[in-house]
């Protein structure tokens, strides 16, 4: 039956108002079904039904209108894209049929499905693409639907194209502002990570830290770390974190290998457990006690070494997000680095104690001792001149007693502020001075020195007294192993240097066998120029002694 032309007016009147409706819902289910409610007053039909196609052209939504919630029940299985379906959703056109039986595509109801006897299906499409399509059966009042039927529903579905369109936008741009809020947050966890971690250099700070900003990333209710001991085959608990902290620590050591903790570490990839009763290679019942349900185990790497493994675990039963995870493993990898950033300072730190050690040892031997042994060559003279020369052997021994007496100064100094200040202020040139006359005066071996004055007043104090030193040094090696009866010192500069010279005439000794770098003598030699940017070469040959020549830069604030 033909519409009239007011019939199909008001047809067009309400179909026109009901899609202005369908184009402001941008929930896509509210939507389908409320297409396919329009669709069945439209064509004044008993049953409608709408799908909507996947990527892959296949169905993926069906929202059928007609059938009350017990007969959809019934029905052995929803509809799965074949019959007049699936011959459908292959067509640009619409298929109307009089009697669904009589079609040759047609497959039949699956059981407890409601008999159906007209068909009208309208493709819902946007360009050359199909989105889904508008399925009508039972024209009310009538045998079939009809040509009007047929071109009403084509524009409800011109209509529903656009506005399934417009939802799968809103859709869309909703799960895009999820993940940039997720990545907001991901990047703030980072930052965070990042300037906690590099804010100290303390280990205990650093893993507190970490574990506290993944526990609250994560919203868990318990974290723990693990850290692998100097055995390499041993993690020890060394932080827990949140609740239940006595079933945690029932078990605080893991072997490589043995439980989460021991696999993680043994094989540097993360686990994830969401059942932790049902799992295994979960090791502490006591945590299960305790309501726990799932965990998560993240190695703590540094390039390619394990330092350890941290667990978050929590007593929900919403599953853990791999992708937090993955994010995770990055935090970790931040963690790693940081605690084998604060494990090197504490390192160094050690070093700089034993460096402080070797510098004292030197200092003293260098220093203090040195100028005992003098006041012992100074006694010893007195002892063999005793009886021949009283007066001489008086002054002797007073010399002796001043020098210990200086000895005794230096060592309270030494104590104040751990350095010795046998220098002077009086320049280099006239300690040296003061050296080559208590060597003459405790040994009776000729020494001359030869340098500037003038010019090396403006020589930094470090580099004077490296060179101090380095005399006092050679001069003990001369007196206590060569036998030296002469020594000359000479010092001279160049544009960039200040260089001394140290030669005696003792009985030398075989450079290549004598170690530079066991005891106090050469090393200490060498020590003292390098530190302070210089150098030192030694050269001796038996039974004709040794000379020792020693550079350090000059200021170049100094230069004439």
């Amino acid at each position: 039956m033909l519409l009239t032309r007011e019939q199909l007016q008001e047809r067009l009147i309400a179909l026109h108002i009901a899609s202005l409706e369908l184009v402001k819902d941008v929930s896509l289910d509210h939507l389908l079904e409320r297409i396919a409610t329009l669709a069945c007053e439209q064509a004044e039909a008993r049953y409608a039904a709408l799908g909507v196609l996947d990527n892959a052209g296949q169905l993926k939504n069906f929202i059928s209108v007609g059938l009350a919630e017990d007969q959809i029940k019934r029905i052995a299985h929803p509809p799965v894209g074949l019959g007049l379906i699936g011959e459908l959703m292959s067509m640009e056109e619409p298929l109307r049929v009089p009697v669904i039986q009589d079609h040759p595509h047609s497959v039949g109801f699956p059981a407890h499905h409601p008999a159906m006897t007209s068909f009208l299906g309208v493709p819902i499409r946007a360009g050359d693409h199909q989105l889904g399509q508008i399925y009508l059966t039972d024209k009310l009042d009538a045998p079939e639907f009809t040509a009007d039927d047929e071109k009403i529903i084509q524009m409800l579905a011109a209509y529903a194209a656009a506005a399934i369109q417009n939802a799968r936008l809103v859709e869309q741009m909703r799960e895009r502002d999820t993940v940039l809020t997720r990545r907001s947050e991901d990047l703030i966890l980072l930052n965070d990570i990042g300037s906690a971690l590099t804010s100290s250099l303390e280990l205990d700070e650093i893993l507190n830290k970490a574990l506290a900003l993944v526990m609250n990333y994560m919203k868990v209710e318990s974290g723990e770390i693990f850290m692998l001991e100097d055995d390499k085959e041993t993690l020890r608990m060394v932080l827990h974190r949140g609740e239940a902290a006595e079933a945690f620590w029932t078990r605080n050591r893991f072997k490589l290998g043995e439980g989460f903790i021991g696999m993680v570490a043994q094989k540097g990839e993360s686990v994830l457990t969401t059942d932790l009763k049902a799992d295994g290679r979960f090791a502490r019942e006591a945590v299960v006690q305790a309501g726990f349900r799932q965990m998560a185990a993240l190695p703590l790497r540094s390039s390619e070494n394990i330092m350890g493994v941290m667990t978050i675990a929590t007593r929900s039963e919403h599953p853990l997000e791999q992708r937090s995870l993955q994010m995770l493993d990055a935090v970790a990898n931040w963690a790693g680095l940081a605690i084998e950033n604060a494990r090197l300072h504490q390192n160094v730190r050690r070093l700089a104690v034993l460096e402080e050690r070797d510098r004292i040892g030197m200092d003293l031997h260098d220093g203090i001792i040195q100028s005992i042994y003098g006041v012992g060559l100074s006694l010893e003279s007195a002892l063999h001149t005793v009886d021949e020369d009283a007066d001489l052997a008086k002054v002797r021994i007073k010399q002796s007693i001043e020098g210990l007496n200086q000895s005794i100064r230096d060592i309270r100094t030494y104590i104040l502020d751990l350095r010795p200040r046998q220098l002077g202020n009086d320049g280099l040139m006239n300690a040296l001075k003061r050296l080559a006359t208590e060597y003459r005066a405790n040994t009776f071996a000729e020494v001359s020195l030869k340098g500037p004055q003038k010019t090396l007043e403006n020589l930094p104090q470090a580099r004077s007294l490296a060179l101090f030193h380095i005399c006092q040094e050679t001069l003990a090696n001369a007196a206590k192993h060569a036998g030296a009866k002469k020594v000359d010192i000479n010092v001279w500069i160049t544009a960039e240097r200040v260089i001394m010279e140290i030669h005696d005439n003792g009985k030398g000794f075989d450079v290549d066998k004598m170690s530079t770098t066991i005891g106090h003598g050469l090393s200490n030699i060498q020590t003292r120029a390098r530190s302070v940017g210089g150098e030192v070469d030694i050269t001796s040959i038996i039974g004709e002694g040794t000379t020792v020549l020693a550079w350090v830069p000059r200021d170049v604030r100094s230069h004439e």
